[in-house]
């Protein structure tokens, strides 16, 4: 099991949004990631509920990561969500994803956000175009 790095003030894992110290993530078979996080008051949306942005940026940032472990520097171009189920806070939530698509200058990769009993969530898919420049690396 990997943590994410602490990243300073970036929104998604920094100091205002996810928390790098609560997100857990692993390598799976096949080239699968996954992610446990559980979804505090400060995410709240609806009375109780998450609020759909942050569950879209923990659907970002776990596609991101899938892309990552496939030796791909991008960044997000297209993001593509479907909201099945609301998401209760405080419940452990488990995202798997994938690359499915790999180009010479793009990848794209789809997910999952399931609910603690296995329901789905979240369904999520992405296109990410090179971008090394944006990560420190040089093409």
């Amino acid at each position: 099991m990997k943590s994410l790095p602490k990243t300073g003030s970036q929104y998604v894992f920094g100091s205002c949004g996810l928390k790098a110290d609560d997100v857990v993530w692993q390598t799976l078979p096949n080239g699968r990631i996954e992610i446990r996080y559980t979804f505090q008051l400060f995410q709240e949306g609806p009375k109780g509920y998450v609020h759909g942005g942050a569950s879209a940026a923990l659907m970002d940032e776990a596609l991101g990561i899938a892309v990552w472990e496939s030796g791909f520097h991008g960044a997000t171009v297209h993001l593509e969500l479907n909201y099945r189920k609301p998401i209760p806070l405080g419940e452990e939530v488990r995202v798997e994803c994938r690359v499915t698509s790999e180009g010479t200058h793009s990848r794209n990769a789809e997910g999952i956000i399931y609910r603690s009993d296995g329901s789905i969530a979240v369904e999520g898919k992405g296109k990410f175009a090179l971008a090394p420049q944006l990560f420190g690396i040089s093409s």
